[in-house]
């Protein structure tokens, strides 16, 4: 995993960025500018790149962030218990550089029965050509 201290991450992230990616903290729902992205491509972390989702992955839960039901590959996020806000969740975080991008729950959709809830701004994206390798 590549670690940067918070300095670095401070100067080249946005505050907002900073806040969500590095913080955990929570862009508002509806509020994100890839919500409704129909584009096909990949969404790949804010922080260093890691290509993380597929546009083919992606689908409308009406969560008000941006739903995938598997990541690109299965070593791309990893998974860490949270139980802040009273709740027991599962957080994501990109496995190369430890972005927080948001949390997976089991309601998904029936392909793989888990919804990958993501904020917008832990990801940009790319509407290349791609292929994916697991």
């Amino acid at each position: 995993m590549n670690k940067k201290d918070d300095l670095y991450w401070q100067d080249k992230l946005s505050a907002e960025a900073y806040q969500v990616c590095r913080q955990q903290a929570t862009e508002a729902p509806f509020s994100g500018t890839l919500l409704h992205n129909r584009e096909t491509g990949i969404y790949s972390c804010t922080c260093c790149g890691q290509s993380l989702f597929a546009s083919t992955n992606k689908y409308d839960s009406g969560c008000g962030w941006p739903s995938f039901d598997a990541p690109i590959t299965t070593k791309c996020v990893r998974y860490l218990d949270d139980d802040s806000h009273g709740m027991a969740r599962t957080e994501i975080r990109c496995s190369q550089c430890d972005s927080h991008l948001g949390h997976i729950f089991p309601d998904g959709p029936p392909s793989t029965g888990e919804r990958f809830c993501v904020n917008s701004i832990s990801l940009f994206f790319s509407a290349d050509d791609f292929s994916v390798n697991d």
